[in-house]
Order: structure tokens, then sequence, then C-alpha cells
């Protein structure tokens, strides 16, 4: 296997204990600049029980969870949430890339393979994100990946007492929208 070669792995297939060692290492990186995890979650059993959470919603076309490899390590994690398939055929996109692998291309990457799922495998047309205002890099990769902003939400994300404004992203396949589900 290639080491600079980026994989996506389904939450469920992933290893709790690298998993967990993984969060706990960027914990404060990853609170700096996103929602913080509540402090129960950093636990084994924690860990282990959101991986079962994961393939429950992966299987109820509900989610779609995956960490990102770079040579069998650890790197990030991206997310398709809030699968709406009824009248929208979309999912909200979200992605932490751990900090020594900040700014070498490995989100923009993950993104596309995510897109590419997401189109291929589960059908969906639309996909949204928010991206912190002050948050460059994450608004980067998005726009590398043919997202466009399409709305502000003012003063909307509080991170350690500071609030943020948020910008609303949404990228299409380009497809013909369809309602029909997907077979996953």
């Amino acid at each position: 296997m290639d080491p600079d070669h980026l994989t996506l792995l389904p939450l469920e297939d992933v290893n709790a204990a690298a998993l967990l060692a993984f969060e706990l290492q960027h914990r404060a990186f990853f609170e700096a600049r996103i929602n913080a995890r509540a402090p129960g979650y950093y636990r084994l059993e924690a860990v282990q029980a959101s991986l079962e959470e994961a393939r429950v919603q992966r299987l109820a076309d509900q989610a779609y969870g995956f960490v990102l490899q770079l040579g069998g390590e650890i790197v990030g994690r991206i997310n398709l949430t809030a699968v709406q398939r009824q009248h929208f055929n979309r999912a909200q996109l979200g992605y932490r890339m751990g900090e020594p692998w900040q700014g070498r291309g490995l989100a923009t990457q993950a993104v596309a393979q995510v897109l590419q799922h997401a189109r291929q495998t589960l059908g969906l047309w639309r996909i949204e994100a928010v991206a912190r205002a002050g948050n460059l890099g994450s608004v980067r990769v998005l726009e590398r990946n043919g997202f466009t902003p399409y709305g502000r939400s003012a003063q909307s994300m509080c991170i350690q007492g500071e609030w943020h404004d948020q910008i609303l992203f949404e990228w299409r396949s380009g497809e013909q929208p369809h309602l029909r589900p997907a077979s996953v």
C-alpha cells in the first residue's frame, strides 16, 4: 500500500482503541476549532457504542461515517449525516483532520472521495456543508470540491465562549435530481 494514499474506512470497521487514541491525541486541537464532544465520549466503551451507532445509522440510510487513513494510520474523519431521501435526496458533510496532516491537501482529497461515493454509490445529488467563516482552510477545501456558498448564519456557533459566523455551502452532483432511494 502506498503510504501517501488516503483511504476511507467505514466507521464500523475501525478499531475502537485506535480511534479513541486518535481522538484523545487531537482533542485540544479539534476543540479549539469545532464543537467539543461530550467528556464522556473519551472512554473506550463510548467509542465502541458510537461505532455500533454508526453501523445502525448506515443500515438505516441515515448517516455514513468514515475514518481517513494514510498508510494505515488514522489521520482524520469524514461523515455524511442527516441523510434525507424523501423530498430532498441530500446529506450534510462534516470532516476533521488531525493537526499534523493539515495543509497537505488530504481534506480536499477526502471530500472528493466522499462526494464520489455519495453520487455513485449512495445516489445522493445534493450535499450541504457548513464552515466557520474564519476557517479559511475548510472554506478552500469545500470550494476546491465544487461547493458554492448560499448563505451566512451570523453568530451561530460558539466555540470556547466566542461566537462565530458560519458560511453555508451546497454541492450538487450535476445529474438530474431524483427522489428514488438508492440501493445501498
